[in-house]
């Protein structure tokens, strides 16, 4: 598979579809106890969206992922949460002092099975 170039790249989403459920979310991290992995390219699994949502101070939110145009955003309590696409790569960088959650969603289906899934497993 190759590379999009740049004029296939869309930006990225400024909001989540209409409909999704929540079906988890992290603990609030601080500056000091964001994982290491979220400060690095990451991506959700296919169908799991995320909100990030700051609830004291800034985080900065890039997305990197090559089929999407790169983006940079600031994040604080009054802003919109930011948006994470499903597989898409991207990290965030606190901005000094901070705490932020990440709330996941995904279609209603897409909840009914995993639990359908889960009751199964011996």
């Amino acid at each position: 598979m190759s590379e999009p170039n740049q004029t296939d790249r869309v930006p990225p989403a400024d909001c989540v579809p209409h409909g999704l459920e929540s079906y988890s979310r992290t603990p609030t991290f601080t500056e000091e106890t964001v994982p290491a992995a979220l400060r690095r390219d990451h991506s959700t699994k296919a169908g799991s969206w995320g909100l990030i949502r700051v609830e004291e101070g800034a985080l900065r939110y890039r997305v990197t992922d090559p089929r999407r145009v790169a983006a940079e955003r600031e994040l604080n309590p009054d802003s919109a949460p930011g948006v994470v696409e499903p597989t898409i790569l991207h990290h965030v960088e606190p901005l000094g002092v901070v705490r932020f959650h990440v709330e996941f969603l995904r279609q209603p289906e897409e909840l009914a099975e995993q639990e359908k899934r889960s009751r199964a497993k011996p």
